[in-house]
């Protein structure tokens, strides 16, 4: 536990709170609390709860600036040629090699040799009546968060033990809602903002540090005043092994694929859609335009998206209730899925993607396999919305022996009901029942729930809910009520696990192996003093080493089974 100046409990919170939980593993701790400046927090109580629900929070590691690199100036390199690079990647099976970085309720992550250390804190920071300023002797490196407040953007160093933002940026006609972090960016713009009004910016991260003040510095501007589409940004996010690819979810249920390369400004406009509850691409005329894509995604809201690790694939999840999955290259619906009941809010992938989560409105989350293309299991244990969902991809199961393959998954989910939920999936031990084929139309299938286990899925195929009865259940190992306040989302990084409620307060639990930090204690030889445990400053590549073929459990029977008995649900 931290001292009281940056652990102190909020004077808010109930005293039935504790600060740690339980796990098979040992216990995690409350290290501290962030949160934005009181004054921000009385004004958005002023603010009505759909407001408040446009939270999201990433983590960001930001590495040696490189002498080369001009933050100010987007790339000039063809986005074309990163798409075709990309393919070359896909075709060659391999993961690539990136830093880690994380994206608020639509847990994406991003796998490589970029380090999710515990580093030094970012020099000296100052508070005043206007909020934090940023310091001028920022040193070009560190872990930071970025969170969003009513009408402002908030960065606070990871692993200060400050409770207030060292950097907050306000917006003055729009509120921010959505972000995406990209470390391996080459012209500097690494953080990507997605506003309420439809705007959308990139800037570089280390350049708002740097600066003193509280406007964007450096910004390039799409989507301007909503020229291309007016509704709220839902969500944004890079496109994995592309150099300066993104893209933009909107609230009407399209998404645009922009590239960061070209003018942010263009007039463009594209046709009508033509049926509302179908999916479709249209591509802008002139190869200068940007963006240069819509993709007409579902009737309604599009409320999270994920790109698998490769970028080969991506997850959309919105208010219809469908997951749906695509083959981003080839601009191809792969096939998707009905919730039990109501929307969808969440989606992410596993490192490996083998599979999906999902959580939404039945206060349920969903494993599908994208092997299978169904759902194989149901998590069962919120009692109210799952907000949102993560793979552990840090996690190494107990009993470990460092052979044969793991098939063991931790998994998390928070939710409405201020719960915190670890699950434990030994996908060796999901038995699905044999269900006899039945037909289905190539949109959406149709007839008898048991359509959902057929053996073969054609493309585009959206599958209605299966049966309860039909799809194994999970009972989480552990049950945590970690805020007083409706969960919006978490993380899970090397040391530790974030929360975040819909008020903007942040909470960092210590793993086990990192119970007694002293976060910023380095020491002679390069690596950062945790405790009694060592974080080197590079960490190793995370493909599948803990999740799939390269693992390092033990996947028989008896040693699954044996780890299933340790792991009984833990209230505490």
């Amino acid at each position: 536990m931290a001292t009281s100046s940056s652990s102190a409990v909020n004077s808010k919170q109930a005293p039935c709170l504790k600060t740690y939980f339980k796990t098979p593993e040992g216990r995690y701790k409350l290290l501290y609390e962030k949160t934005h400046p009181a004054a921000a927090l009385h004004y958005s109580h002023g603010k009505s709860v759909a407001q408040l629900l446009f939270f999201q929070l990433t983590v960001a590691y930001l590495k040696e600036k490189p002498a080369s690199q001009n933050s100010a100036t987007p790339s000039a390199s063809s986005s074309s040629s990163s798409v075709r690079s990309a393919a070359a990647r896909l075709l060659g099976g391999g993961n690539g090699s990136r830093a880690l970085s994380f994206v608020g309720g639509n847990g994406v992550s991003r796998t490589g040799p970029g380090s999710s250390r515990l580093t030094g804190n970012l020099g000296t920071s100052t508070s005043s009546s206007n909020g934090p300023q940023s310091a001028n002797n920022y040193d070009g490196k560190g872990s930071y968060i970025v969170f969003n407040s009513v009408d402002t953007l908030f960065i606070s160093d990871l692993n200060s033990q400050e409770k207030d933002p060292i950097k907050s940026i306000h917006f003055n006609n729009s509120n921010p809602v959505c972000h995406s972090f990209e470390p391996d960016a080459k012209d500097g713009h690494d953080l990507l903002i997605g506003l309420q009004s439809g705007d959308v910016y990139t800037v570089s991260l280390r350049q708002q540090l740097q600066d003193p003040g509280r406007k964007l510095v450096g910004a390039q501007h799409y989507n301007k005043d909503g020229s291309i589409n007016n509704s709220r940004c839902t969500c944004v996010a890079w496109v994995p092994q592309t150099e300066g690819t993104f893209v933009v979810a909107h609230a009407d249920g399209n998404l645009y694929v922009y590239e960061k390369s070209k003018d942010g400004n263009t007039d463009i406009t594209f046709p009508a859609v033509k049926d509302v509850t179908q999916f479709s691409v249209a591509h802008a005329k002139s190869s200068k335009s940007n963006p240069a894509a819509r993709w007409h995604i579902c009737q309604g809201s599009i409320n999270s998206i994920s790109f698998s690790a490769d970028g080969a694939y991506l997850a959309t999840v919105g208010r219809d209730g469908y997951l749906r999955v695509f083959d981003f290259l080839k601009e191809q619906l792969l096939f998707g899925g009905k919730s039990y009941y109501g929307a969808l809010l969440c989606c992410t992938w596993s490192s490996d993607g083998k599979y999906l989560l999902t959580g939404g409105e039945d206060d349920l989350v969903q494993v599908w396999s994208m092997e299978e293309r169904k759902i194989v299991a149901w998590g069962e244990g919120h009692n109210s919305w799952v907000s949102g969902v993560a793979f552990d991809s840090y996690w190494s199961a107990p009993n470990s022996d460092g052979t044969g393959e793991n098939t063991v998954y931790r998994l998390g989910s928070v939710g409405q009901d201020t719960q915190l939920l670890l699950w434990d999936l030994a996908m060796d031990e999901i038995a699905v029942p044999l269900r006899h084929p039945s037909g289905g139309s190539p949109t959406f299938s149709s007839g008898s729930p048991s359509a959902h286990w057929d053996n073969i899925t054609p493309n585009g195929t959206l599958l209605p809910a299966p049966s309860m009865r039909d799809v194994p259940k999970l009972s989480p190992v552990v049950a945590h009520r970690v805020h007083v306040e409706p969960l919006s989302g978490l993380l899970f990084t090397n040391e530790s696990i974030l929360t975040v409620c819909r008020e903007g307060h942040v909470k960092i639990w210590v793993r086990p192996s990192h119970a007694d930090t002293n976060p910023a204690q380095s020491n002679s030889s390069g690596e950062v003093g945790i405790g009694n445990a060592t974080v080197s400053k590079e960490r190793p590549a995370i493909s599948s080493v803990k999740v799939g073929a390269n693992s390092s459990l033990n996947s028989s029977t008896s040693t699954s089974s044996s780890f299933k008995q340790q792991s009984s649900v833990l209230f505490s």
